[in-house]
């Protein structure tokens, strides 16, 4: 009787990433037997890339929530297992094979665990329906080593039917139900090359960090900018430079952390000037 078949599908939500779509899209092509990619409404060339790749192109909006696209692409998979990427994201050669040999175990476990699975660490991996990648993140010509983007964990890799995103905040990681693993070869996420491209994209998660002030009925009074102006902010940068070790990166580390601490005044900023005047 024939072994059944190992699948896998790649997921991927997309808005005008001709610029690093291609690294993406060629880091799974040769191994994924299914590309899955839902566009938010491309004007460049992205479409084009990813019809090289012979992609199953899913046409929609580009909602605020980018993650509403994620989970389109999550449904839309056939696959047993399913790696959901971002269009800034590289699977390593070496990420490759632990994806397509664990796939493989889990597919066809042993009837029983010798010494040489034990000491691998396979007997882990046997139950979960998804999987913590840690992602190494490219920040203005520099990989971080700390401040939280080094190992910075996301559930990446999950078995078909078994996790959703939320899909109530921009921060958001995948839901798995049941068991969650961890994968030892990091992810290369190609973030931001520079700071201009920084900010183009933090735009967006402090406009949606406005709108959830929004629905939250957020009160604009002297205690609310306190704690947006100094408390956040200054708990923020404790965490990343501190803690997170994020003096080690140097200028990066500094500069990183104090870019992630401004999006709260920011953020409040933009919600605060359509509401009542600070008291």
């Amino acid at each position: 009787m024939a072994k059944k078949k190992i699948t896998s599908s790649v997921a991927i939500a997309v808005y005008n990433e001709e610029v690093k779509l291609d690294a993406c899209l060629s880091s799974v092509v040769a191994w994924a037997d299914e590309i899955v990619l839902v566009d938010g409404g491309s004007r460049d060339r992205t479409l084009e890339i990813a019809k090289r790749y012979n992609a199953r192109i899913i046409h929609s909006d580009n909602p605020p929530i980018f993650h509403i696209n994620k989970q389109k692409a999550l449904v839309a998979c056939r696959s047993e297992w399913i790696l959901q990427l971002d269009a800034d994201e590289v699977v390593t050669p070496e990420l490759r094979e632990e994806i397509l040999n664990l796939m493989r175990l889990l597919t066809f476990p042993p009837a029983t665990l010798d010494a040489k699975h034990l000491r691998a660490g396979d007997f882990r991996l046997l139950t979960p329906n998804g999987y913590y990648i840690p992602r190494k993140n490219f920040f203005c010509g520099h990989w971080m080593r700390k401040g939280g983007q080094y190992p910075d964990y996301v559930i990446r890799l999950v078995r078909r039917g078994k996790a959703n995103f939320p899909c109530k905040s921009v921060h958001e990681q995948i839901s798995v139900d049941g068991q969650i693993g961890y994968i030892i070869n990091p992810l290369l996420h190609h973030s931001y090359s520079s700071i201009a491209e920084y900010w183009y994209k933090a735009n967006s998660y402090i406009a949606l960090q406005a709108q959830e002030m929004k629905h939250q009925k957020l009160s604009v009074n002297l205690v609310t900018w306190f704690v947006y102006n100094a408390v956040k902010p200054s708990v923020t940068f404790i965490l990343l430079y501190v803690r997170h070790k994020g003096f080690l990166d140097g200028y990066w580390g500094l500069l990183f952390a104090l870019f992630s601490a401004l999006h709260h005044p920011l953020a409040y900023w933009r919600y605060s000037r359509n509401h009542e005047e600070i008291v």
